[in-house]
C-alpha cells in the first residue's frame, strides 16, 4: 500500500499485498465458522486505529493553542454573544 503523506488513511482503490498476520486458533476457528472476511476486517480496524491515532496526534499537537482559545473565550465571549437567543 502507498504511504499516505496526508496523515489520511490510503484510498480504498489501492492495490492489495499478500501479508502474514498471526492470529489465536480458537479466534480464527470461529471466524471462519462465522464467514468473516479476515482481510476486510483487518483493513477496517487498522483504519480506524489509524484515524484514532491521527485524531490524538492533532489533539496533543493542537492542545496549547486549543485551551488558549478556551481561555479567550472564557475572559472575552465569542462574536456571537451579542446576537444569540439561547
Amino acid at each position: 500500500m502507498r504511504k499516505s503523506t496526508s496523515g489520511k488513511p490510503p484510498v480504498r482503490h489501492a492495490a492489495k499485498r499478500a501479508t502474514n498476520v498471526s492470529v489465536k486458533t480458537d479466534l480464527l476457528v470461529m471466524a471462519r465458522k462465522a464467514g468473516i472476511n479476515l482481510s476486510a476486517t483487518l483493513e477496517r480496524a487498522v483504519s480506524e486505529e489509524l484515524r484514532t491515532l491521527a485524531r490524538r496526534r492533532w489533539r496533543e499537537k493542537s492542545k496549547e493553542a486549543i485551551d488558549e482559545y478556551n481561555l479567550f473565550v472564557r475572559d472575552h465571549g465569542v462574536f456571537s454573544d451579542s446576537t444569540r437567543k439561547f
